[in-house]
């Protein structure tokens, strides 16, 4: 038996769409700046992902003020614990028709493989990005402070770019998976998912 529940709040969902939407400029952006391809020109790229980018560190700061105050970070701690289970199931599980080993709820909304890729994402991709970011635009405006060159910096932002890259690519392919292969992007865009009685799963 399932029940239907909030896994997701209106707050929650602005935040990642939010996010999620930037993301998609900044690296639109950021790779015709770095001379990928030609979409909008490199002036107009280059200003709309400064704009962007600044508008996106209002959200993680804002982000990171309501994880801490609401007590949501501790969806991110990362565990071992079913990480196994997990890692089998992504692996051959799902493509033999088995039921998830993991069960969400609202207090525990992420597998321990989801939390370790969200937690590496917030605490080393994200941070790569925004201080390569605000050092690349500090040195464009007011020149190399201390002799600090150029090029590392670049090349750090464009490595923390692949790896945003990644995880986006990821992320995507992982929507697919769940009971239908839209079931998780209705989840983000209702907030409500069905999900088993801890008892009936048990006793399965």
């Amino acid at each position: 038996m399932t029940r239907t529940v909030t896994m997701y709040s209106g707050l929650e969902r602005l935040w990642h769409w939010t996010q999620a939407l930037l993301m998609t400029l900044l690296l639109a952006t950021g790779f015709e700046v770095h001379g990928s391809y030609t979409l909008m020109g490199y002036g107009t790229a280059a200003t709309t992902h400064v704009l962007a980018a600044l508008a996106l560190i209002v959200v993680w700061v804002f982000a990171a003020f309501w994880l801490i105050a609401t007590g949501e970070w501790r969806q991110y701690t990362p565990t071992t614990r079913g990480l196994a289970a997990v890692l089998r199931f992504y692996a051959w599980g799902m493509f033999r028709g088995e039921s998830h080993p993991f069960n969400p709820r609202p207090k525990r909304k992420h597998n321990p493989l989801q939390a370790m890729a969200y937690l590496l994402y917030g605490v080393v991709i994200s941070p790569l990005l925004w201080i390569s970011g605000l050092v690349y635009l500090g040195i464009d405006l007011w020149g190399t402070p201390g002799g600090l060159a150029l090029m590392p910096v670049a090349v750090v932002h464009t490595a923390a770019a692949y790896g945003a890259v990644v995880f986006l690519v990821v992320h995507l392919y992982m929507i697919t998976t769940g009971p239908t292969p839209t079931a998780h992007l209705e989840t983000m865009i209702t907030g409500k998912e069905e999900i088993e009685d801890a008892a009936e799963r048990t006793a399965g």
